[in-house]
């Protein structure tokens, strides 16, 4: 099984041919170091302000007792979260792990405080996705440790090679999307359980059909990350009239050490924060707000 586990190296890595085969073949790619220490300084300083992204969190009950604070947004903006999702080394990288242009679809801030963070239970990115109006599974998602992440404060598992089941059912468990988890203890016994445990600025670029999971917070740290999602550009949701998902918007490109030369951190315009209550595919713990 190739590896998927790559460091990054500025100025010297691309997708070539091996990287995309790995992601064609496992469904994932992680690539280390994707950040560097002065980028997820920047980037912790704009997500932990009282008056950034983070103020327009929810939280979604796990099914397990707990919950999930989150908070999504539509477009990318012009802040510092915005320039995770148009830089060459993310939005490029999708796009060739992809096979063509894609747009910026949603990101989101998970939060899971030590001790109470919830869980995501197995699902598929897609599985919330096709209940949006998207016809084809062409997505992906890109995700970034602003913490370490590890077993016990609940990193990301995954389904080495799941993507090729193409889509399983997905019903309501707790607020969120769940996948068939009869058909999921199935497919378990076929493919590797991977734990990705990742240093802050670490990445993993992962399909939109790739079963994942990520477990409960139970230690005293914090785990923090981002996660941009992106379409192909020709599989715009339906109907396109009324849809509250955004449709192609070409991304504005900028350079990969925008991040450090933005100063913006709290100027949010654009960005057109998700209100869950419009969200058809989740359930909001209304007490926690």
């Amino acid at each position: 099984m190739p590896t998927s586990d790559y460091v990054f190296v500025k100025g010297n890595f691309d997708v070539t041919p091996d990287v995309k085969r790995d992601f064609d073949e496992n469904g994932y790619v992680i690539i280390r170091g994707i950040l560097d220490k002065h980028e997820i300084a920047k980037l912790r300083q704009a997500l932990e302000l009282e008056e950034g992204v983070k103020k327009h969190s929810y939280e979604i009950p796990d099914g397990s007792g707990r919950n999930v604070r989150l908070c999504i947004w539509r477009h990318p903006g012009n802040d510092v979260t915005a320039m995770i999702a148009r830089m060459e080394k993310t939005a490029g990288f999708m796009g060739k792990f992809l096979g063509g242009e894609v747009y910026h679809y949603s990101s989101k801030l998970i939060q899971k405080e030590p001790h109470t963070g919830g869980q995501f239970n197995w699902h598929q990115d897609y599985g919330y996705w096709y209940k949006s109006g998207c016809l084809f599974p062409d997505m992906g998602s890109l995700y970034i440790a602003i913490d370490k992440t590890d077993k016990d404060n609940g990193c990301m598992q995954v389904l080495s090679g799941s993507h090729k089941l193409g889509r399983i059912d997905h019903t309501f468990v707790g607020g969120q999307q769940g996948a068939d988890l009869e058909r999921v203890n199935h497919v378990r016994k076929l493919f590797d359980l991977v734990h990705l445990e990742l240093d802050e600025g670490d990445a993993c670029y992962f399909h939109s059909n790739l079963l994942h999971c990520s477990g409960q917070n139970n230690s005293a740290r914090r785990r923090w990350a981002i996660i941009t999602s992106y379409n192909r550009a020709s599989n715009n949701p339906v109907p396109e009239e009324s849809h509250p998902w955004p449709l192609y918007t070409p991304i504005q490109m900028v350079p990969d050490d925008a991040l450090l030369r933005c100063d913006n951190l709290t100027d949010l315009s654009g960005k057109a924060f998700v209100d869950p209550a419009t969200d058809k595919t989740v359930k909001v713990d209304s007490s926690s707000k």
